[in-house]
């Protein structure tokens, strides 16, 4: 089949005029422009080979080559396009795509979404396009994509509920429907945006290379498609694919092939530029922020964090604390950290099976991610609940506290290593690390200051007896580790915008250019909340402790607690859109797509 595009307004075009030759009458240039309309008109009618065989089949007068075909005997419909039988020991079936014989029709794209029935909106398959060379002899490279059913797919081994199987025989990745949460984890670990969310469904569906016709000898929907046979289902050796993907041979403008091994295969006889970049590689858009999961990350590191400061209040007010400061600061954590994992649920496309998150334990951090945090919400129930409890001795106690702090701390690290685990650069481990730390460090004590200083502003009121939270220095220690904290965190923030003026386009770039863009007016309130809630309040709040009153006159709760509360609210407020950002501000990993997507 020709791959050469005809253009029949180049074709009918008329020939270039001297300047000795008389202009032609309007009348011939209409009949031309008439006869160039007529010509696509008529070419638009041509039939693909699919079409044909359609229509022969809908009027009963298919040839007896085209019958057995159908059938399955003799000579098969597409045949050069799928593989004569099932791969051997060490193969596996792959998309090979021929970029020279693409045009970018998408005609792979409509007959994936029509054979396989998606939502409006659900595709598997996309096209775009790579753009390179010089302003003398540029170069544009259409580029069809779908799941590259990897080696060591990275969906299969992140889902929770175990959501994902290879064949072992054909190497297919197949999602499992029925087993699916809906938890979209899978979109995060995949480089190369394969699985496609469905809210319609609640769950995450992909491409299965059709694998049910090819079982019947059928080629899949998009090979069937595509008028210049550009795709086709080939058979390649493994250790093939892992030795290309080694010397990192796979698909310019594309994410890096050594973290799952992806087995399509992209051929060319052209000798492509190497500055050959995607159509949308300077195009920046907020990404989904999913506020559930801000919701859920944001409180449970309040919680332990809070856990975590409620013990080192203790350890430094000792028994002069008692009830009156540690049983409101452990129910208040508790019942933030329980609204936590409540919020989680409302990321799950189908939330009723979210007990199979635990499935996944032995390769997925969301279920160890889980497990920590389920861990922790039952070991600060019964810490909280000790105190009701008359027979539980301080020695008991003090190890639930213990250890309700060590398994949120766990679920902490484990949050860390559910983003680190995509492998993308704005999550690297070092710095979601940093950010998930200095969050608990945050929001941890200032909830404890808040309460505890509430606390202490009741107790003086109504019993006219003083807890020793201020006197003490507990007061000044987490106030000053709060300045500290929001300091070095809200500085590191600050610190991205410096990349606005790289030559090159890096992910940090990106991340400056939408935090001073599209979210520059929740960038500022940010960093107002930060400022305020970490640092001037607690700062005032400092200069309002070191006032010791005259003898005989109490002290000002009342004031102190009102400052706290302030720094507290606008802290939470402010770290949250910092998780936020910690989504939408992070550039999606994908495979190379067009200018307008």
């Amino acid at each position: 089949m020709s791959t050469a595009i005809r253009s029949p307004l180049l074709t009918l075009a008329p020939a270039p005029r001297s300047e000795s030759e008389p202009p032609k009458p309007a009348a011939f240039s209409a009949l031309t422009t008439l006869a160039a309309l007529d010509w696509v008109l008529a070419d638009q009618q041509t039939l693909t080979a699919v079409d044909r065989f359609s229509r022969k089949h809908d009027r009963g007068i298919l040839s007896e080559s085209e019958s057995s075909a159908r059938s399955g005997e003799g000579a098969r419909t597409y045949r050069d396009l799928i593989p004569g039988g099932a791969p051997g020991a060490g193969q596996q079936y792959a998309f090979e795509v021929d970029l020279d014989l693409c045009t970018g029709c998408k005609a792979c794209v409509t007959g994936c979404h029509n054979l396989n029935g998606l939502d409006d909106g659900e595709v598997w398959r996309t096209v775009g396009s790579l753009h390179g060379g010089t302003a003398r002899a540029p170069a544009q490279q259409t580029v069809t994509t779908a799941c590259h059913h990897c080696l060591e797919p990275a969906c299969l081994s992140g889902c929770p509920v175990k959501a994902y199987e290879k064949d072992p025989v054909t190497g297919i990745v197949k999602h499992l429907d029925d087993q699916c949460i809906g938890c979209q984890y899978c979109t995060l670990m995949c480089p190369y945006d394969a699985p496609k969310y469905s809210k319609a469904r609640g769950i995450v569906r992909k491409c299965d290379m059709c694998s049910d016709r090819l079982s019947h000898g059928e080629a899949p929907a998009c090979v069937q498609s595509c008028p210049n046979e550009a795709i086709r289902i080939a058979v390649v050796d493994r250790a093939d694919v892992v030795q290309a993907k080694e010397a990192n041979l796979f698909l310019p403008g594309a994410p890096s092939p050594r973290d799952t091994l992806p087995t399509t295969v992209y051929k060319t006889e052209r000798a492509l530029p190497r500055n050959m970049l995607p159509a949308d590689f300077y195009s920046v858009s907020p990404e989904h922020g999913h506020p559930p999961l801000v919701v859920m990350l944001g409180l449970t590191q309040l919680s332990v964090g809070a856990f975590v400061m409620n013990l080192v209040a203790h350890r430094i007010i000792g028994p002069f604390g008692g009830r009156t400061l540690e049983v409101p600061n452990a129910v208040f954590a508790l019942v933030l950290g329980l609204a936590a994992l409540g919020a989680s649920t409302l990321h799950l496309g189908r939330p009723w099976y979210a007990f199979r998150a635990f499935l996944g334990l032995r390769t997925s951090w969301l279920s160890r991610e889980a497990i920590a945090f389920g861990l922790f919400a039952g070991l600060a129930g019964s810490f909280a609940g000790s105190f009701f409890v008359p027979p539980v001795s301080a020695g008991v106690r003090s190890a639930l506290g213990a250890a309700t702090a060590v398994a949120g701390m766990l679920g902490v690290l484990c949050s860390v290593m559910v983003y680190a685990a995509t492998r993308r650069a704005h999550w690297r481990g070092p710095v979601t690390g940093f950010k998930f730390a200095f969050s608990t460090l945050i929001l941890g004590t200032s909830t404890v200051v808040m309460v505890s200083t509430f606390a202490s502003a009741g107790a003086a009121k109504w019993r006219g007896s003083s807890p020793p939270f201020v006197t003490s220095g507990a007061y000044e220690l987490l106030t000053g580790l709060l300045l500290v904290g929001a300091a070095v965190k809200l500085g590191y923030e600050v610190s991205v915008f410096r990349h606005l003026g790289d030559s090159r386009h890096s992910i940090s770039k990106r991340t400056a250019l939408l935090l001073t863009g599209a979210l520059g007016s929740l960038a500022r309130a940010r960093f107002c909340c930060g400022v305020l809630g970490g640092l001037a309040l607690p700062a005032f709040g400092l200069l309002l402790a070191r006032q010791r009153p005259p003898s005989g006159a109490s002290f000002p709760f009342s004031w102190l607690a009102l400052v706290s509360g302030l720094a507290f609210g606008l802290s939470l407020c402010g770290e949250l859109l910092e998780r936020y950002f910690f989504f939408a501000a992070a550039p999606a990993s994908k495979m190379p797509g067009s200018i307008t997507s």
